[in-house]
């Protein structure tokens, strides 16, 4: 006998720019310029978005954090260890061909339990973005 499926409403671009907007709000509190982005399950751009004097690199780094938090169902910040000499994913930045980052600030986004996106932030110190990023996922929570 076959356990019936749950749905789970997957993450809309409203909660996506929802998320967005209070990572934003977080960022800009502590007088922080970054850049956000938000990926639903199947790691597809929701939303994007670079604050005008964030460092361009930003962008790259928080859509990054984004993929590997959502990858791996993991946050970036807890992460960080394991890919240092004698970790269980040492070798995994180098092994695969996607743009995985092992830096604070990607946090997965879930609902009723299940992996719905995850969002990335990128431009402040490795603990600020995870900060806001984490900000961003309670107050979607919140919602």
């Amino acid at each position: 006998m076959s356990t019936p499926t749950v749905a789970v409403a997957p993450l809309t671009t409203q909660d996506a720019e929802a998320l967005l907007e209070a990572a934003r709000a977080a960022a800009e509190a502590a007088g922080v310029t970054v850049a956000v982005t938000v990926l639903d399950a199947g790691g597809h751009l929701l939303a994007f978005r670079r604050d005008d004097r964030a460092v361009l690199i930003a962008g790259e780094t928080s859509t990054r954090k984004a993929y590997t938090a959502l990858q791996l169902a993991t946050p970036t910040a807890d992460l960080v260890d394991a890919i240092q000499p004698g970790g269980l994913f040492h070798t995994l930045p180098t092994a695969l061909d996607r743009p995985l980052l092992f830096i604070a600030g990607g946090v997965p986004v879930h609902r009723d339990g299940r992996l719905i996106g995850a969002i990335g932030v990128g431009g402040g110190a490795p603990d600020q973005d995870h900060g806001f990023a984490t900000a961003a996922v309670e107050a979607l929570v919140r919602r």
